[in-house]
């Protein structure tokens, strides 16, 4: 059968639909890119199954409406049976591609996020481009070249905003097909309702259906427009990272081969509060497989004054909680370097005369992967800080160190203070304060992708153990279709404009360990996080605080640790902090803030430390 006969049966067959079902098709089409535009964060499966129905529901629509663009051109509008034929021919194709690739994703629900992603885009693309292509076509009206141009043009533009995106996640596609799903159900009822109005009232016809049709055409056509035009504009500052990697942390080609050497080091002034001065530093440490790896860090010292003497500064070993994965997320490259770590006391520090060792940790500012929540690589970045900024003379720090840590710090904090024994003996260790610290791993990868937006922080946890263990790999773990989300996750900071995207794209990972396909607690990922849970004993005072409302490191997996140390002879004073966070227990105004600085000064001062074992004080809410 000939095109032309197949598309004279398609006009034959879309005369026969009868009104009602073309107005609950358009009505289905608006609750679908409804649903799709305001809950993209269905979960993976189910949108899926959306954007396939939505993609089969368009091409039915193309095929029951008289135009799925403009509206059906009036008897006096002169238009032509060969136009009107050749319009009816490339909505059939539009058609049958919508329905092709409708049935396509519905078959293969687990295709790859950025292949499903294309297909829409990519029909999105095609049809805005025939749209934008009749607009030109002869014996067209300036109302239905509007139409039709504009609808197109939406088309292009929300194609174009699918694959500039980054990641070009199902996400993205899904609010922006919803959009276009949606001005498709909502033209083809206006068209419905002014048909049935010249039906019920023909005598208003002559007077009102022209100019009515006209400006209803230009109105949605204009509203299809701003629609597009403001999806482009608000989403590019989501494409826009936030820190630039500079030439500084390269590593040069004479970098010394043992650890704990200072390569370059100079002056640094941004967020530094008055009465202090800071350095940049870069230096060498140990990798996760022994190897030299160079890292980076900031030192900041009190401004010296005549009351201070000539006494050197004691140290606090600062080990930031999470800022992300990529090598961008170096807190010395963030706007406010050390509050992106969540060191929100630095005057108070200053205050108190005592410097800040602040290391950026492996993989951050510098080149490689950055071992997040790895121990030993952790630890040997904070204890080689430390050591590095010693040779820094003018800096003047003193031997007495007292490492502080908070969340993915806190875990590194109790790591280093385990190892300094050994791998930083010159290094006069008085005290570890671990502050909501990631001690157990595992637990956190457990329970943290139950929390909303948990799936970030288990895309950094993951990318980490893949590229460090070999025997972990994305195949055995993680659901088909989530890689590219995890993947993309991991190379935002949390301090991007982008994360917006990360946090969205969480919740469309559902519950039930979100991302992952098999269980993480078991198998290779089970054992290397169990390998990276935090010693148990440390010769050095040990402070642990935990808040009481912590939903990322909860009070009961923190205890739990607490008792495994105990068990095992580790003194601990272990303080919990009614009604507190996991970020807020670290903010100036929690009532951890001066029993830390107490408790840290009583360290330098030389106190002795009470022998009580292990204690448990339940601060309560003010």
């Amino acid at each position: 059968m000939s095109f032309p006969r197949v598309t004279d049966v398609v006009a034959r067959l879309r005369r026969r639909v009868p009104p009602w079902l073309r107005v609950v098709l358009d009505i289905a089409a608006v609750v679908l890119g409804l649903v799709l535009v305001i809950r993209p964060t269905t979960a993976l499966d189910v949108l899926a199954v959306l954007l396939g129905g939505g993609m089969v529901l368009t091409g039915v629509v193309q095929f029951a409406d008289d135009d799925s663009v403009s509206d059906a051109p009036a008897p006096d509008e002169g238009v032509s049976e060969r136009e009107a034929n050749r319009r009816s021919r490339w909505r059939l194709v539009l058609g049958v591609v919508w329905i092709a690739v409708g049935v396509f994703v519905l078959l293969w629900p687990g295709l790859t996020v950025r292949l499903a992603a294309g297909l829409v885009g990519g029909v999105l693309l095609f049809a805005g481009a025939l749209g934008v292509i009749g607009a030109f076509a002869r014996e067209r009206t300036w109302d239905q070249r509007a139409s039709d141009g504009a609808f197109g043009l939406s088309g292009v533009i929300f194609g174009i905003v699918a694959f500039s995106w980054p990641d070009i996640t199902l996400l993205v596609v899904a609010v922006v097909f919803g959009a276009w799903l949606l001005m498709l159900g909502v033209s083809g009822l206006w068209r419905q309702w002014r048909a049935r109005r010249a039906a019920h009232h023909p005598d208003l016809v002559p007077r009102t259906a022209g100019r009515a049709r006209r400006w209803g055409r230009t109105i949605i056509a204009m509203g299809t427009i701003a629609l597009a035009v403001t999806t482009a504009v608000v989403t590019t500052p989501l494409r826009e990272g936030s820190t630039v990697v500079d030439e500084f942390y390269a590593a040069p080609r004479d970098t010394p081969d043992q650890p704990g050497a200072l390569v370059r080091a100079e002056p640094f002034t941004r967020d530094i509060p008055e009465g202090a001065r800071a350095w940049r530093i870069l230096y060498t440490t140990t990798g996760v497989h022994g190897e030299v790896r160079v890292a980076s860090g900031l030192v900041v010292v009190p401004v010296r004054t005549e009351l201070d003497g000539a006494k050197a500064w004691p140290v606090i070993d600062w080990n930031h909680g999470t800022t992300g994965y990529a090598q961008h997320c170096a807190p010395s490259l963030q706007e406010r370097p050390l509050w992106s770590g969540a060191m929100y006391v630095t005057r108070r520090v200053i205050a108190e005369r005592w410097a800040i060792v602040a290391p950026d940790y492996i993989g951050l500012g510098t080149e490689g992967s950055h071992p997040y929540l790895v121990g030993e690589p952790s630890a040997h970045a904070s204890l080689d800080a430390v050591r590095a900024a010693r040779q820094l003379e003018e800096a003047e720090l003193s031997m007495a160190t007292v490492i502080w840590g908070h969340s993915q710090g806190g875990g590194a904090a109790l790591w280093a203070g385990a190892l300094a024994p050994t791998y930083g003996r010159e290094i006069w260790l008085r005290g570890v304060a671990a502050l909501a610290p990631a001690s157990d791993p595992l637990a956190l990868v457990q329970r943290v992708t139950n929390v909303t937006g948990g799936s970030i922080f288990a895309s950094f946890a993951f990318e980490a153990y893949a590229k460090t263990y070999p025997d972990v790999s994305y195949r055995d773990y993680i659901r088909p279709g989530a890689e590219t989300f995890l993947r993309e996750m991991a190379q935002r900071c949390l301090s991007d404009p982008g994360t917006i995207v990360s946090v969205v794209a969480a919740l469309s990972m559902g519950a039930d360990l979100g991302v992952f396909a098999t269980d993480p607690t078991t198998g290779a990922l089970g054992r290397r996080l169990v390998e990276n849970t935090a010693p148990l004993t440390i010769d050095a005072p040990l402070f642990i605080g935990q808040g009481g409302a912590d939903s990322v490191v909860v009070t009961s997996t923190q205890t739990a640790f607490v008792n495994r140390m105990c068990a095992a002879g580790q003194q601990v004073d272990y303080r919990v902090y009614a009604g507190f966070e996991h970020a807020a227990v670290v903010e100036g105004y929690s009532p951890l803030i001066p029993e830390l600085f107490a408790w840290t000064r009583a360290r330098f001062d030389g106190e002795p430390l009470p022998d009580t074992g292990c204690t448990r004080t339940d601060v309560p809410a003010r």
